[in-house]
């Protein structure tokens, strides 16, 4: 009886154990479910939005898009932004690249030696096109270089309208183009041809336009460095050169007397040049001393 119910409880133990391990390994595939709905739900909810990559029976759209971030390094996310848009088909018209200096100053680190530091941040204003079929992938690549996104705005401009209304012109401008040729010829005909063909021209001009924006969506990205950066450039201590040449005393003194000396050269010639002058005054002056009556002398009483 003794032998049996331990043969019992060891029974019992192994029946927990064997249960408590596949309650572990169920557990464990609910975790790694759980995980992969997390996953999904994080690569949803980062995801680009189906503005971008919209599309809808019979209907035709033009496609923008504007983002404003923050990103690590201004110029390594032009270039790959860059780099992206020409693998997709697209092409850049427009890239402003600056940095804005906040300050700058110069530290003399010995007499030859001095490191200017200055202080700055980076940003781009960037315009971009790309085939509006490769919009929401582009999207997502620049979304992948942000370490902060500060705005972003996609607009789907419906048109269907406006291609059926621009059809319906170009039929109306071909059938004005056939009343015209009917016309007698005279001047009210050439004027009118003239204009019914300036009409046309605007309008396959505007056609050609909203084909292209069809084609292809703009995108206007902005992008800037969060913190302000420091450069360390090494230049030439400035200060100690100009002490060093301020002043010689023994130079100084030599060209004192050498400018002296042609000072009195001008002067000479300055008076020879105006010799006339000189010996008009000198006439002058004796003709007045001349003609000056004497001064009586004063008699004295004896």
């Amino acid at each position: 009886m003794k032998t049996k119910y331990i043969r019992l409880s060891i029974a019992t133990a192994l029946l927990l154990g064997i249960y408590s391990c596949k309650k572990g390994e169920v557990s464990s595939e609910n975790l790694e479910k759980y995980a992969s709905a997390d996953s999904a739900i994080a690569i949803s909810s980062d995801s680009v939005s189906s503005v971008a990559t919209m599309k809808v029976k019979d209907k035709q759209f033009i496609k923008t898009a504007e983002v404003n971030m923050e990103v690590k390094d201004v110029y390594d996310a032009t270039i790959s932004i860059e780099k992206s848009v020409q693998e997709l088909g697209g092409f850049v018209t427009h890239s402003d690249l600056k940095s804005n200096v906040v300050s700058e100053e110069t530290y003399n680190t010995s007499d030859e030696q001095a490191m200017l530091i200055k202080k700055y941040q980076s940003e781009n204003a960037m315009q971009v096109r790309v085939p509006t079929e490769k919009l929401g992938e582009l999207l997502t690549l620049i979304n992948n270089k942000k370490l902060f996104l500060n705005a972003r705005s996609i607009n789907a401009e419906d048109v269907t309208a406006n291609i059926k209304y621009s059809a319906l012109e170009a039929q109306r401008n071909k059938k004005t183009t056939d009343n015209i040729a009917q016309m007698k010829v005279n001047k009210d005909k050439v004027t009118m041809s003239d204009e019914n063909m300036k009409e046309g021209n605007s309008q396959q001009l505007e056609s050609m336009n909203m084909t292209d924006m069809l084609k292809y969506s703009t995108v206007d990205i902005y992008i800037k460095e969060p913190k302000i950066r420091v450069a360390e450039i090494a230049v030439t201590n400035t200060q100690s050169i100009d002490d060093k040449y301020k002043f010689d005393f023994l130079y100084s003194a030599k060209s004192a007397f050498v400018e002296g000396y042609y000072l009195i050269q001008k002067i000479v010639v300055g008076l020879i040049t105006v010799w006339p002058i000189v010996l008009i005054g000198i006439a002058v002056v004796y003709f007045v001393r001349k003609r000056k009556p004497a001064k009586k002398q004063p008699t004295t009483k004896i």
